[in-house]
């Protein structure tokens, strides 16, 4: 008799993982570009911070898929004798979207005059706002929840970034969040055109070959704009290529690289869920705030550094009603199993 097959992990857990990577990855990001860390003189720029903390997602991917056997779930290309777990087209591309999304995440945190719930809260808000139209693109059905939701959280962004802020964004950090909505955008719009559905197996291929395209990648861009001597963040790339084995702070480089892999996994796997963007997106998103929240507080209670503001806890509330709101379905039909009467079989 073949033993019963597993129940599915659910998106609670994944969000979980989220949170616990996300946490330190932002936290440990911040205090590297500020010099905050005890023995540091200065801070390390993000350019400068980028390549070591590639090269250990690069690592981090590869054992993760390694450990977990989930280079079977990947398609084949045969070289000759040699049969190598190779990417689809357009997983390839989805790859290299979220090749955009790591750096400039990781950069994100490394503006000056910008904190960590604040970048958070107006990239998370960006990518949002692109889930309903993902999902009416797609053709979805959207649940009345998942509208609620996204409505909450988008109150969420207007109260972190309304009048009375102080908007401080550089142009270069206008790019970044320009270039990871955009990346956003075409990796969900692959996602649900190729993943989210219930196809044996697809979740799985997807998830694998974009893991697979996104850390390599990311590497080899980053050397060849070191290398090509193309503007100033050039020789930031260089310095963060050649000088990293010199640097004290490069064990630290190295968990941000893990930490932001491990984020990537969980971030993605909750992503894949087979239910519309506007349901999967708040979850990911409120995740990453909640951690962003926490880092915040872990930096100001270990490094007093600033905490988070009046606004952003506000930001952070909604984001928590967000949740509550898209609970509200899996409560009910849990209330309505229990309410259900056993049929008993008749007496014989």
């Amino acid at each position: 008799m073949s033993p019963p097959p597993k129940a599915p992990v659910s998106i609670g857990w994944f969000a979980l993982g989220y949170f616990a990577c996300y946490l330190p990855y932002s936290a440990l990001t911040k205090a590297l570009s500020l010099g905050a860390l005890p023995g540091m003189s200065a801070g390390l720029p993000g350019f400068v911070l980028l390549p070591s903390t590639a090269l250990a997602t690069l690592v981090g991917m590869f054992a993760y898929l390694a450990w977990s056997g989930a280079f079977q779930h990947a398609g084949r290309l045969r070289v000759g004798p040699v049969v190598l777990p190779w990417p689809g087209r357009w997983t390839f591309l989805s790859g290299l979207c979220t090749t955009g999304i790591i750096a400039t995440t990781t950069l994100a945190y490394t503006f000056d005059g910008t904190s960590i719930v604040f970048m958070m809260l107006l990239m998370r808000g960006g990518v949002l706002v692109l889930a309903p139209l993902v999902d009416a693109v797609s053709g979805r059905h959207v649940a009345w929840p998942s509208r609620v939701a996204l409505g909450v959280s988008l109150a969420a962004l207007l109260v972190a970034t309304g009048p009375g802020t102080e908007l401080r964004l550089a142009w270069v950090a206008a790019l970044d969040w320009a270039v990871y909505v955009v990346s956003y955008f075409v990796r969900l719009r692959f996602m649900s055109r190729l993943a989210k559905n219930h196809v044996p197996g697809a979740r799985e291929r997807y998830f694998v070959e974009e893991q697979m395209v996104a850390a390599p990648a990311l590497v080899v861009l980053l050397a060849l704009w070191a290398f090509s001597g193309v503007g100033g963040a050039a020789a930031q790339l260089r310095e963060g290529f050649t000088g990293m084995f010199t640097r004290p702070t490069l064990p630290v480089e190295l968990a941000v690289g893990l930490f932001s892999q491990g984020s990537g996994i969980f971030g993605g796997l909750v992503l894949l869920d087979a239910r519309e963007n506007t349901f999967t997106v708040p979850i990911n998103r409120a995740s990453s705030v909640f951690a962003g929240v926490g880092a915040t507080l872990v930096l100001s209670l270990w490094l007093g550094l600033p905490g988070v503001s009046v606004r952003e806890l506000a930001g952070a509330g909604l984001v928590t009603v967000a949740v509550a709101v898209l609970a509200v379905p899996g409560v009910l039909e849990a209330r309505r199993k229990r309410a259900v009467p056993l049929s008993l079989p008749p007496a014989a």
